[in-house]
Formats: C-alpha cells, structure tokens, sequence
C-alpha cells in the first residue's frame, strides 16, 4: 500500500517542481510550459502508472474516485501524499532561489470557466486509458498530450492553466478557484465518458 503513495508523492514532487522551475526561467504560460507538464506526466504513466495509476494530481484521483476506480481510503491517502509532493516541491525550490512568475486569481466565472474546460480535455483523455479505449503503449502519450492541450486551451482562454490542485499549490496559486475549477471539470469528463461507453 505504502509503495502507492510513495509513487504518486515522487510523481507530483516532479511534476510540480518541473513546472515551477520552466515557469521561473521561461516565463507564465509560453508553449513550453505545456509540453514540459505533458512530458513529465507522460514519463510518470510508464514509469509508476501500474502501481498507483499515475494520477499525482487530486482533482484526477477525485474524479476516478466518482466513477469508483479508486477507494475513499486510497483517494485520502493520494491527496495527502500529492500535497506532501507539492510541498516538497516548494522546499526545494526556496532552497534553490526558485519563485514562480504567477500570482493567484481573483474569482472570475471566465476564469474558473476556462479552467473547468482545460481540466475536462485533460481528464477525457484520462478517461479514455481508464476505459480501455486507448492501448498500454499509448496512454502515455494520449494522458501527457491531453494535458498540454488542457493547459494550451486553458491559458489561452484567460487562465493560468494549471488544472492541478497540488500544483497550484507549488505555483502559490492555491485560490479556491483552482481547487474547484479542476475538480469539476473532472467530475464532468469522468460522467460524460462513462455515458458514451456504457
């Protein structure tokens, strides 16, 4: 059990660090950013998607907790651990003089709107792995491009594109905006694809 939340602790550390460290150095937002986060999460897929699922991201582990992929037991355990990730992330990022370029958002429906859509593209891609819809050898590749094309559009639409709780929480942009916006957008990819497959 222990090696679960181990995992999906090293994998949202890197996630995490890897974006505030191409934020820090390319700026908030270029096409970089994007491709760098559909990377790392693509890496993480292959590399510990059979012994946590990979999710390192709470709104993830939330929406596969609603359509009973995972316990309730586990998903508490993933957000502890995804936060603990994030947490690290920030330790060694002040240790290395490392400050994101973002600041939070005040609350715009626009904003959570664009947010909840990039979340929802991100999540359908999830959901089409989880549904067996997409081989083995690909769902890193569709999981990690979903992701970039997630944050693209969220960005592009007005948001900071971030679609993650713990790494809003590393980018010191834990607003409650970036907290629900993900998680709903979530929660609506997981029901809509479980719809067009059952």
């Amino acid at each position: 059990m222990f090696k679960k939340y181990l995992a999906e602790f090293i994998g949202t550390f890197t996630l995490s660090f890897a974006v505030l460290v191409a934020l820090a150095f390319t700026g908030a937002l270029p096409i970089g950013v994007p491709l760098i986060a559909g990377l790392v999460l693509g890496l993480f897929v292959y590399s510990i998607g059979s012994i946590s699922g990979a999710h390192i991201n709470p709104s993830v582990t939330i929406g596969l907790y609603s359509i009973k992929k995972i316990s309730l037991y586990d998903a508490i355990h993933y957000i502890v651990a995804q936060i603990l990730g994030a947490l690290l992330a920030i330790l060694i990022a002040n240790m290395l003089d490392i400050t994101s370029p973002i600041t939070p958002d005040n609350f715009s429906w626009a904003i959570f709107l664009a947010e909840m859509l990039g979340a929802f593209i991100f999540n359908f891609g999830i959901a089409s792995v989880v549904y067996g819809k997409v081989s083995d050898m690909a769902s890193g590749l569709v999981i990690g491009g979903s992701l970039a094309l997630g944050i693209i559009v969220a960005s592009l639409s007005g948001a900071n594109g971030i679609l993650n709780p713990a790494v809003a929480l590393a980018l010191n942009s834990l607003t409650i905006l970036y907290i629900v916006a993900p998680i709903a957008g979530s929660l609506v990819a997981y029901q809509v694809y479980r719809y067009l497959v059952k």
